[in-house]
């Protein structure tokens, strides 16, 4: 067997210590879940974006706010991904402020900000489902950016433990007797920033695009408060 087939990364992996496989294992398994989750998350985040950015220029558009509502009860009913977060936000405020509407109807004290707090609890219930939503998975990209190098690094050192064990029961030491260990040692830390980087890169990424949508979603819960306010009035 030659010195490049020894070497080999296929060949190192089948001759590492069975803790070393399963570390490699380990963070092979957690990689393919991130990669998983990193492109379920890209495309739901690109969807969020463009749904949200289609309701808000059919919202500001200048249409009528019944007819509006309407037809986000209809989708949402439909069910599948026509419903956008702020759609559903949307709907959540107007439903509630059209039941505590007519429950004030002919009340003689009937106080408006009674009407849009409750549209305001409502939008702001439905504002933490979507965040939530949006969020999901995000936990574990973080542990796996944070998590995997001390992982690889654990076999890396147990790894070269062993190699330098094994030296013990060499006369001569030479590098060629203990490139093999030192170097499938390595492939433990390899495998663990391979896994890390992506998750870190995606879950700031994602963090930072979530955050953008946050801020437009309050805004708008702000901002269509406002107009409710002037319509109970």
């Amino acid at each position: 067997m030659t010195v490049t087939q020894d070497l080999s990364f296929l060949s190192l992996i089948t001759n590492a210590s069975i803790l070393v496989q399963l570390v490699l294992a380990l963070l092979m398994g957690v990689s393919l879940m991130s990669w998983t989750y990193i492109f379920r998350k890209m495309f739901a985040i690109k969807n969020a974006q463009n749904q949200t950015a289609a309701f808000e220029r059919t919202f500001w558009s200048g249409g009528d706010l019944n007819t509006l509502y309407h037809d986000a009860s209809t989708n949402r009913k439909q069910g599948g991904n026509k419903t956008g977060s702020l759609e559903r936000i949307f709907e959540a405020g107007m439903s509630e402020f059209i039941k505590a509407k007519a429950a004030m109807a002919g009340k003689a004290n009937a106080d408006a900000n009674i009407v849009i707090d409750g549209a305001r609890r409502a939008m702001r219930a439905a504002y933490q489902r979507e965040m939530d939503a949006l969020e999901s998975h995000l936990s574990f990209l973080a542990s796996v950016g944070s998590v995997s190098p001390y992982v690889g690094l654990f076999g890396t050192v147990w790894g070269i433990m062993n190699a330098f064990r094994g030296l013990a029961n060499v006369q001569q030491a030479t590098l060629a007797a203990v490139a093999p260990g030192i170097a499938e040692a390595l492939i433990a830390t390899a495998i663990g920033l391979f896994a890390a980087i992506p998750a870190v890169v995606a879950y700031n990424r994602y963090s930072h695009d979530i955050d953008r949508l946050a801020i437009r979603f309050e805004s708008f819960i702000e901002e269509f408060s406002n107009i409710l306010q002037r319509q109970a009035r």
